[in-house]
C-alpha cells in the first residue's frame, strides 16, 4: 500500500511540476543558468515536457524502472538551476536565502526517492 502511495504520489509531483513550466514559464526561465540564458524558453520547455514524461513513466508498470533511472538523471541535470538560485540569492528576492540553500539537499533526497519507489 505505502509502496503504491508512494509511486502515485511521486508520478502526480512530476506531472504537476511539469506543467507547471507551461503555466507559468517566467518563474523557471528566471532560474536557468547564465550559459544557457539564450535558449530559456526551450530549456524550461525541454525540461517541462521531461517531466511529465517521467511523471507518467512512473505510474506505468512497464515504465517504472526506466522512470526512476530517468528521474535521477533530470534531477541531477537541474541541480545547476539550483545552485545557481543559492548562488544568486539577489535575483530572487521573494524566496528567503535560507530557503534556496535548504533545497540543496533535498535534491538528493527526491533522488532517493524516484529510485526507491520505482524499484518495487
Amino acid at each position: 500500500m505505502a509502496s503504491r502511495l508512494s509511486k502515485g504520489l511521486l508520478g502526480g509531483f512530476f506531472i504537476g511540476a511539469g506543467i507547471n513550466h507551461f503555466v507559468i514559464p517566467r518563474a523557471y526561465e528566471k532560474i536557468v543558468p547564465p550559459r544557457l540564458k539564450a535558449r530559456a524558453g526551450r530549456v524550461v520547455q525541454v525540461s517541462g515536457v521531461a517531466e511529465i514524461a517521467g511523471g507518467v513513466a512512473v505510474l506505468l508498470p512497464s515504465t517504472r524502472r526506466a522512470a526512476g533511472v530517468w528521474l535521477v538523471g533530470l534531477l541531477a541535470a537541474v541541480f545547476p538551476a539550483n545552485l545557481y538560485m543559492a548562488r544568486t540569492p539577489e535575483r530572487f528576492r521573494r524566496i528567503p536565502g535560507w530557503a534556496l540553500y535548504a533545497r540543496l539537499p533535498l535534491q538528493p533526497l527526491m533522488m532517493w526517492w524516484a529510485w526507491r519507489a520505482t524499484r518495487r
